[in-house]
């Protein structure tokens, strides 16, 4: 979890209603991560990891504020309350309270499964890798409603230290994300996510419904509902410590 993404997971923001953007790349990526993640956020989420042949849900708490700091936690079912990751600068740890261990993970790992989802570490810590090591071109716009939809093509910028070889991201004209495609190396599509269900949250448009979905195992996907959102607040510096990642206070 570089600068931050759950971001997204996870920037001084105003609200601006539809059109009122200006249609350049990188102000439609900005206004997405804004809109996201906002100055701080603290957010619930559901997130259903589906498969096959069995399903299970979670509910998570997670806070943001501002590009680098970003704490996830989990409040249920029993067997999973506690655990917890940490992303604090260019660092992240992850805590299991079973071991009662705190674990700093390497940047190689960032990019792996977490909690068996189809999510990574950098997805649900609303990783911005996508601003700052990417670089942003419009391919196609369209309208949807009373919005327009721009496409943008993200390219990764020489040597940055990223795993896929493209990015295609959709993103609302109102700063809305509707969907990334992910592409390997070879320019072959390795997971898509959507957004199913757009709503207002804590003041703001916000992609409410999100799902994942790899492109190589139909019937697999998970899927992160946010249920409660609040912006651009005040959070205290002990929230984003190792102290408070064992031993929460939030």
């Amino acid at each position: 979890m570089r600068r931050s993404a759950f971001a997204t997971i996870f920037a001084a923001v105003i609200v601006l209603p539809a059109h009122a953007i200006a249609a350049s790349a990188d102000a439609l990526v900005r206004a997405a991560f804004d809109n996201w993640r906002a100055r701080s956020s603290q957010t619930e989420v559901t997130m259903l990891v589906h498969r096959p042949d069995w399903q299970r849900s979670m509910t998570i708490k997670a806070f943001t504020r501002g590009n680098n700091d970003a704490l996830v936690r989990f409040t249920a079912p029993a067997e999973d309350r506690g655990n917890a990751t940490l992303k604090r600068g260019d660092d992240t740890w992850i805590f299991n309270p079973k071991l009662n261990q705190v674990i700093k993970l390497p940047p190689s790992m960032l990019a792996q499964s977490w909690m068996g989802s189809d999510f990574s570490y950098n997805d649900l810590s609303k990783s911005e890798e996508l601003l700052t090591d990417y670089t942003h071109k419009i391919v196609a716009q369209t309208t949807s409603g009373a919005h327009t939809v721009y496409t943008i093509d993200a390219i990764p910028k020489p040597g940055a230290p990223v795993v896929w070889g493209k990015l295609e991201v959709r993103i609302r004209d109102d700063g809305v994300m509707l969907g990334e495609t992910y592409f390997d190396q070879d320019m072959k599509v390795v997971r898509r996510m959507t957004t199913d269900k757009v709503g207002r949250i804590g003041g703001r448009p916000y992609p409410l419904t999100m799902t994942m979905h790899p492109a190589h195992h139909p019937g697999q996907w998970t899927q992160i509902k946010t249920t409660s959102g609040r912006f651009n607040i005040s959070l205290p510096d002990y929230l984003f410590t190792l102290s408070n990642l064992q031993n929460p206070r939030e």
